[in-house]
């Protein structure tokens, strides 16, 4: 009889999320932000140390002329540029959509909980003794470098007494990212790679070369296909692990594929952009408060928010103080520790 009561209120909370969940609104951000963001990809290839015509970017897209100056610069230089930031910008979001519906802790995020330091302290790494390795081989270290991360962050917190809460978490995140990163320059000064990793401190998206896409894509377009595959599950387990359970889901298999696809999208993000935090923080509480607590919504929505939000911030880098660039990763972080400080006051009540 308590296993008939306590199924129906698992079914009760699922119900409960379909019936707060708004698809409309969803289905607007969808296609709406797919409008913005081409859009913005237009006014980011466009805008430059040279201006260039929205009629010359449509003219090289779709009619290349090689020997047109230009049409050079849109397709060597600016076009990998933007796609590399929006294929970015939707990876770290959908890493933190996951680790908050997996985790239940709503100050998730990967440049929150190590991952992010964990990748550029193997970069690092990489710079001081394998120097001039291919680039498919960094973006393994980083999957490498990232697990390593969260694995110590996760770690560090389970030995505090009273478990791993939220704000453990990320007090661990905290530590262990500032590890890491005097570890890594420390490694820089030895070994003087300063130049070489000041890139990836910063975070920018200036050198990406369609070599870097075409590395990255594939694994980037994988993971995203598995998060949405995943993500009716992630709706039942940020219920809680007990619900879940008692909805027939396997948690543990969901938590190592969900853990897998974070690893991926970090990991390969880093690679390209540098340590940028707090996308993964920012796009996912903000798709929630739009449509709701179903990841079959979120994750889609993210994608397209993420993408579009690290897309605009880099075109405001080159706008800030032309022809010089602000690092995009300053910009994003100037919103995202206001709302960090914001969640934590909360205490994560939205989750």
């Amino acid at each position: 009889m308590t296993t008939l009561t306590e199924g129906s209120a698992d079914i009760e909370k699922l119900e409960e999320i379909k019936k707060h969940s708004h698809p409309l609104i969803a289905i607007f951000i969808l296609f709406g932000g797919m409008a913005a963001l081409i859009i913005a990809i237009a006014l980011s290839i466009s805008f430059g140390a040279a201006d260039i015509k929205l009629v010359t970017v449509w003219t090289a897209v779709f009619n290349f002329n090689p020997e047109i100056t230009a049409h050079q610069i849109i397709r060597d230089i600016r076009m990998p540029r933007v796609l590399g930031a929006a294929m970015v910008g939707s990876s770290f979001a959908v890493a933190g959509a996951l680790m908050q519906g997996m985790t239940r802790n709503p100050l998730a995020d990967s440049g929150l909980l190590g991952l992010n330091a964990g990748a550029s302290f193997m970069l690092a790494l990489c710079f001081a003794f394998l120097p001039g390795l291919p680039y498919m081989y960094l973006i393994m270290y980083s999957f490498l470098g990232a697990g390593l991360g969260v694995l110590i962050v996760y770690g560090v917190g389970s030995l505090s007494r009273g478990g791993l809460t939220p704000m453990r978490l990320v007090l661990a995140g905290a530590a262990v990212s500032a590890l890491l990163g005097a570890l890594s320059e420390g490694i820089a000064l030895h070994f003087k790679i300063g130049q070489d990793l000041a890139f990836w401190y910063a975070g920018g998206v200036s050198g990406t070369k369609w070599i870097n896409l075409q590395i990255m894509s594939p694994w980037i377009i994988v993971a995203m296909l598995g998060a949405v595959m995943l993500s009716r599950s992630i709706t039942l387990l940020s219920l809680g692990e007990e619900v879940a359970i008692g909805l027939g889901q396997r948690i543990k298999t969901i938590k190592v594929l969900g853990m897998i696809i974070v690893l991926v999208l970090a990991g390969a993000a880093v690679s390209v952009v540098g340590a940028v935090g707090f996308v993964g923080l920012i796009v996912p509480h903000l798709t929630r408060s739009l449509i709701g607590h179903d990841y079959r919504w979120i994750i889609p929505c993210s994608i397209v928010l993420g993408g579009l939000l690290v897309v605009l911030a880099d075109l405001a880098a080159r706008m800030i103080n032309p022809p010089y660039e602000t690092p995009i990763g300053a910009l994003i972080a100037l919103i995202g520790v206001p709302f960090f400080l914001y969640l934590a006051r909360r205490g994560g009540k939205e989750l």
